[in-house]
């Protein structure tokens, strides 16, 4: 699924392991209307970055936590392998698309780049299901024991969070949660200053982008 991308040119980077293949992806996305490449050594804002690979080695492991630091922008990534462990690493670097080689079409780029770039991601569905099991490992295995879920909120902020995006003030909350108004303050106080968020309706914002309300 895409969204609409056309009312503005996307600006991307590309990264690859050979100059044929920066040249032949490059090519590629420079001939599509909404897509503007950056060439040579250019220092510029970007949208997105597309990545090229034949393996997910501690060297493009590494080139991929680089680009995060500097740009922090959407990646499409294509590899010729990647495994589970590899797709779940390249996800904590902004990969937010994958393309095995061997099916990256000059349309399958272009889509990851403009879905990347709109917000969206691009896994086949066998990644897709992979994905989605180890996030489900996760959470069972290391995060539910200690009361954490994966959008970095306890139960008990949840559950704080919920009730405030229900218009409920913070006296009415306490009465809810069987907590006391100060005890509410606290969590409230501990979830904005942990997550840098900026005030109470950013932390029910960001509870609602994570899907746990």
């Amino acid at each position: 699924m895409t969204t609409d991308t056309t009312t503005r040119t996307v600006k991307a980077i590309v990264r690859a392991p050979d100059p044929l293949t920066y040249t032949a992806v490059r090519n590629h996305l420079g001939s599509t209307a909404n897509i503007e490449v950056a060439t040579g050594e250019y220092r510029g804002p970007v949208d997105v970055a597309v990545f090229v690979a034949e393996r997910m080695t501690v060297e493009v492991m590494s080139a991929l936590r680089r680009l995060k630091d500097s740009l922090g922008v959407p990646v499409v990534l294509i590899p010729s392998e990647i495994d589970r462990a590899e797709l779940f690493a390249a996800v904590e670097c902004n990969v937010v698309a994958v393309l095995p080689r061997a099916a990256a079409t000059t349309g399958r780029i272009e889509e990851a780049v403009l879905t990347a770039a709109a917000g969206g991601g691009v896994l086949p569905p066998k990644m897709l299901g992979e994905l989605l099991r180890q996030i489900e490992r996760i959470q069972r295995e290391v995060l539910s024991p200690y009361g954490l879920h994966t959008s970095g909120l306890t139960p008990r902020e949840i559950g704080v969070l919920r009730l405030m995006s229900e218009g409920l003030d913070t006296a009415e909350i306490a009465v809810k949660m069987c907590l006391s108004e100060r005890a509410v303050k606290r969590v409230i106080f501990g979830v904005t200053r942990r997550l840098n968020l900026r005030n109470r309706p950013h932390a029910v914002a960001y509870a609602l982008r994570s899907g746990v309300i």
